[in-house]
C-alpha cells in the first residue's frame, strides 16, 4: 500500500551527492569472472549478472533518502533455478524501482519453441520443431520508475539463453546467445539528458563494433513500438537479441561494458531532475505515459511473454516492470506547442540522439 503525501513534498529533503558510485566502470578494476575462461560461460554470465545487480543497487540508493532495495530470494518449486528481486517502493525519488536477477532452467514449451524459431531463420535451423530441448539462462532486468515526472523511466536487460537437446546434454549447446539492450522512456523531453544517455551506450558499443550502436538502435526504435499507437515506447537507446555473431568471450566483454554503462548513463539523470518542482499537471502526464509503458509491456514485450509462458514462473518478478501507478483518460490530447506535445512529436519520429 502506498502512504498519503502532499504532491512534490519529496523535494524538500533530496540532496544530490557530490559522488554517485559505480558510473566510472571504465576505470575501475575487472572483476575475477572477466577473464576466467577456465570456468564455463554460464557461471560467468551468473556471476555478470548478481555484480551488475548489486552495483547498480548502490548507485540507485545513493539517490534515495528515505528508503533501501528489499532483496527477495526465491527459489523454483521444481528446483531448477532461483533468482533475486531487488525491489524499492514509495520512496522519495523511486516511485517504483526494480532489479531483478534470474538464473533457471527447464523444458521449452511448444509455445516458446515455436516463437524462438519464427523469430530467427538461423535458429529455425538449428532446432527442430519436433524434437524436445531444455534451456539454461541468466539475466538481470531492470525498471525504475522515479517519484518526479521530470526525472524519466528507465529499462535495462542483459542476458545468455543457452539450448540443449533434451536427449544429448551433456554434448553442450546447440545454441546459444546473448541478448539485452537499455532504453530511455522520459514524460518531459529535455534533449540534452537523451543525447548523453545515447552518447554513453554508443561510447560502449564502439569499444567492441562500431557497427553495434546504429545496428542496435534502429532494432531498439523498431523493437520498442507500441504498434497500436504509431509511437515508441520511449526515446530508445540499444537492443539486440539472438547475439551469437562473435566469439563467446567477445560478447560476453561487451556484456559487461554495456550492462556497466547504463548506471553512468542513467543514474546522474535522475540525480538531476529529481529536485525539480512539478504540479499536479506533470504528475498526471507522468501517470499518462506510464500507461502506454505498461500497454508494451504487456501486449508486445517478448521477455513477459516467455516468462508467463514458461511452466512454474514467478509472476511478481515478470510483472515487476509495471509502473505503481498509471493513468488512462479518453482521447487525452496536449495543447499545441506544449511541453507534453513536444514529448509526443519525439516519440513519434526517429531522431538520431548520439550526434
Amino acid at each position: 500500500m502506498g502512504y498519503t503525501r502532499v504532491l512534490g513534498s519529496e523535494i524538500a529533503g533530496l540532496k544530490v551527492p557530490a559522488v554517485i558510485p559505480n558510473t566510472d566502470y571504465e576505470n575501475e578494476a575487472k572483476p575475477a569472472y572477466y577473464n576466467d575462461t577456465a570456468t564455463p560461460m554460464h557461471q560467468r554470465m551468473e556471476a555478470l549478472v548478481l555484480d551488475l545487480q548489486d552495483r547498480l543497487v548502490v548507485a540507485l540508493e545513493s539517490l534515495e533518502p528515505s528508503r533501501k532495495f528489499i532483496r527477495d530470494r526465491w527459489e523454483r518449486e521444481d528446483g531448477n533455478g532461483y533468482g533475486i528481486s531487488c525491489v524499492l517502493q514509495d520512496g522519495e525519488v523511486y516511485e517504483k524501482a526494480g532489479v531483478n536477477v534470474s538464473v533457471i532452467e527447464g523444458t521449452l514449451a511448444p509455445g516458446q519453441l515455436r516463437s524462438m524459431r519464427e523469430r530467427n531463420p538461423q535458429t529455425a535451423n538449428k532446432l527442430n520443431a519436433n524434437e524436445e530441448y531444455d534451456f539454461r539462462v541468466a539475466g538481470v532486468s531492470v525498471v525504475v520508475h522515479p517519484r518526479n515526472p521530470y526525472a524519466p523511466t528507465a529499462h535495462k536487460n542483459y542476458r545468455r539463453f543457452e539450448v540443449y537437446r533434451k536427449s544429448n546434454k551433456e554434448a553442450g549447446p546447440v545454441l546459444a546467445w546473448f541478448g539485452g539492450g537499455a532504453d530511455l522512456t522520459p514524460a518531459y523531453l529535455f534533449e540534452d539528458d537523451v543525447k548523453y544517455f545515447h552518447q554513453t551506450l554508443k561510447q560502449a558499443c564502439d569499444a567492441h563494433d562500431p557497427q553495434y550502436y546504429p545496428r542496435f538502435k534502429q532494432w531498439c526504435d523498431t523493437y520498442f513500438t507500441n504498434i497500436h499507437r504509431d509511437e515508441t515506447r520511449g526515446v530508445g537507446g540499444i537492443f539486440f537479441d539472438d547475439l551469437e555473431d562473435k566469439a563467446p568471450e567477445d560478447l560476453f566483454h561487451f556484456a559487461y561494458d554495456a550492462g556497466s554503462a547504463f548506471i553512468k548513463a542513467y543514474v546522474p539523470l535522475v540525480a538531476k531532475r529529481m529536485t525539480m518542482p512539478y504540479t499536479l499537471r506533470e504528475r498526471n502526464w507522468q501517470l499518462i505515459r506510464r500507461g502506454h509503458y505498461a500497454e508494451f509491456n504487456l501486449v508486445y514485450d517478448r521477455g513477459t511473454k516467455f516468462g508467463l509462458m514458461t511452466p512454474g514462473a514467478r509472476i511478481e518478478s515478470i510483472l515487476m516492470s509495471l509502473p505503481l501507478t498509471a493513468r488512462w483518460e479518453y482521447m487525452n490530447q496536449p495543447e499545441p506547442g506544449s511541453p507534453e506535445a513536444h514529448l509526443l512529436e519525439a516519440v513519434r519520429t526517429t531522431t538520431d540522439w548520439a550526434k
